[in-house]
């Protein structure tokens, strides 16, 4: 099981991620359309998850034993892209394939029973609507006595949506203590800062109200994701949610903190900067 090895070292982990920063650079140059904020801004998470932490078999994904991953801001996909490519899901050369024309890397994450992409087990994007499918993915399994986890990824603009709320009642009620919910806690939303927008906070308390175990968290901070997400496994009776604050566009400095880099793709010379920024690795780009 895992082609790949686990990464235990956090120096090896941060170089991953910024691999995996590299890629996303990589993609939208070449794609010339795409999100950069917010991918960027979750490399880390994504590498923690895929490298450390996530039971999972890239040359069986579809194993009864898997924990479950979905990503509800579908608009990042490709970070998750270039993380499930790097894990040994599909080969990295068909990075250079994002958003083309009967190509499986489209803008939002299609699954594997309709486009073939190994890893990915819905179709997402349409705000909102992950944690429901989510909880309701922990029930079943939970129904049916088995020990995978599940893990959803949100938005901290997504938070926004009224039936996000409707899903962290409905996993509190039932009890849903395999369900890890992690949020990008980035204060950016495509027009603007989300306190501005429409306030979410104090969003740890008002999920605490909700009856929910809260972790909060540096995005950023190997040390910090990893120790969340392993206390996320020991609760009991509760459903966890790691609130990880995070930067858009993390590790470019032209991008970083900026909402304006929602959902824009970089030019050739702000892709030059960038990449000179986020140096070579071990790993080698895709583009070479």
């Amino acid at each position: 099981m895992a082609k790949n090895p686990i990464i235990k070292e956090t120096d090896e982990l941060k170089e991953m991620s910024r691999q995996i920063r590299r890629d996303i650079i990589n993609m939208l140059l070449i794609s010339k359309s795409g999100h950069s904020g917010g991918p960027l801004g979750m490399a880390d998470i994504f590498t923690a998850l895929y490298f450390n932490h996530l039971n999972l078999d890239n040359e069986n994904p579809q194993f009864e034993g898997r924990d479950y991953l979905y990503l509800s801001i579908g608009h990042i996909a490709p970070v998750w892209y270039a993380t499930l490519a790097r894990r040994g899901y599909f080969p990295l050369e068909e990075l250079k394939t994002l958003r083309k024309v009967n190509g499986r890397l489209q803008g939002h994450p299609a699954p594997q029973k309709t486009h073939g992409l190994p890893g990915v087990e819905i179709a997402s994007g349409s705000l909102g609507q992950g944690l429901s499918i989510a909880v309701g993915t922990a029930l079943g399994l939970k129904l049916d006595k088995k020990p995978n986890r599940v893990y959803c990824i949100v938005g901290d603009g997504e938070i926004q949506e009224g039936q996000i709320w409707e899903a962290i009642m409905t996993a509190a009620h039932h009890k849903t203590d395999n369900l890890t919910m992690i949020i990008d806690n980035n204060d950016c939303q495509i027009d603007n800062r989300v306190s501005k927008v429409m306030n979410i906070e104090p969003l740890g308390d008002k999920l605490k109200a909700f009856n929910w175990n809260v972790i909060e968290i540096d995005g950023h901070n190997f040390e910090e994701i990893l120790s969340a997400l392993r206390k996320s496994k020991e609760s009991n009776g509760k459903p966890t949610a790691i609130i990880a604050k995070t930067f858009m566009g993390y590790g470019v400095s032209l991008m970083q903190d900026d909402f304006r880099w929602h959902g824009v793709p970089p030019n050739e010379e702000q892709g030059k900067i960038a990449l000179q920024e986020l140096a070579p690795t071990k790993y080698g780009d895709f583009t070479q």
